[in-house]
């Protein structure tokens, strides 16, 4: 004759079963967790190992196109994504800035969970402190958005991008974003410098003429404006080598002798206002303009950033 099982029984059993479920649980979580950090330890190790073994250079050519991919990438992503909402609620094409602001901040915590997980070489300080900085930014971004969701419900678009603008949390991420960006920029020079060690740069921060500008190579041109860009925190939605592309056009053509200027800032200060450069005006100009710049091979100097 069977037994039937009791209700203390049947709850043992599921009890069994559920324990089981949420054993098995942390098992694969624990797995995924320990594969991600070893992953990311033997990253490390491996740039150590070919820096090693093929006696690269601190910022060889693999460390800047590791870089680009696993640091600079993501952040682009989240960097043209800020931009493009700006000009959604600048324009009022959506009335839902509280749903802005969520996305834009799940999305800059999604992309500082990503660079948070990379590693770059320890003989590559500009590129262990761009990583930094831009993981700082992307912390930054996501806080902020976090906390000013609320108050943006109901905002009309021009007043919300007035208060964002105003954030000193956001304007602090700006920052820490300009200084990644200057250092990835200083590491592509410190890369030209391996193979020209006599590479004329000019002294950032300080004016520059625009004849000493234009005996400058581009890599050391773009070092300049990246750092300009960051020391006048300016957070804007193109790349260094656009606003390069866009001053060389004007130098060039002639347009600044008849404007009567004669200092980078002063083109600068011309073009920006009047929103002149564009994500992609560096292709667009560089067969015209640098035909024999010698360049590390980043897929911004091949197509629009």
């Amino acid at each position: 004759m069977n037994k039937r099982l009791s209700r203390t029984d049947y709850l043992f059993a599921i009890m069994f079963i559920f324990m089981l479920v949420l054993a098995l649980g942390a098992f694969f979580y624990g797995l995924r967790l320990g594969q991600e950090r070893t992953t990311a330890k033997y990253e490390d190790l491996l740039f150590k190992k070919n820096e090693e073994a093929n006696g690269y250079s601190a910022y060889h050519q693999q460390y800047l196109v590791s870089y680009y991919h696993t640091i600079y990438q993501p952040y682009r992503e989240f960097h043209k994504k800020w931009f493009a909402k700006m000009d959604e609620l600048e324009q009022n094409r959506s009335a839902d800035g509280a749903l802005i602001l969520k996305e834009l901040s799940k999305t800059a915590k999604e992309k500082y969970d990503e660079l948070s997980n990379k590693s770059m070489p320890d003989s590559s300080p500009l590129l262990q402190n761009g990583q930094q900085n831009y993981a700082k930014s992307l912390k930054l971004f996501y806080e902020a958005l976090d906390s000013l969701t609320p108050r943006a419900n109901g905002m009309p678009g021009t007043e919300l991008i007035a208060v964002l603008e105003k954030d000193a949390y956001l304007s602090e991420a700006k920052k820490f974003s300009l200084t990644a960006q200057a250092d990835y920029y200083d590491a592509i020079v410190k890369w030209s410098e391996s193979t020209h060690p006599q590479l004329k740069q000019a002294e950032d921060g300080k004016p520059l003429p625009l004849t000493d500008w234009s005996a400058l190579s581009l890599n050391a041109k773009n070092k300049y404006i990246a750092n300009a860009l960051a020391n006048g925190k300016l957070f804007t939605p193109f790349t260094p080598q656009d606003l390069t592309g866009r001053i060389d056009e004007l130098v060039v053509a002639g347009q600044a002798k008849k404007l009567n200027l004669n200092e980078v800032h002063q083109v600068i200060d011309l073009l920006l206002p009047t929103k002149a450069v564009r994500t992609g005006d560096f292709i667009k100009n560089k067969a015209k303009l640098y035909p024999n710049e010698t360049l590390p091979q980043l897929p911004f100097f091949v197509n629009p950033g």
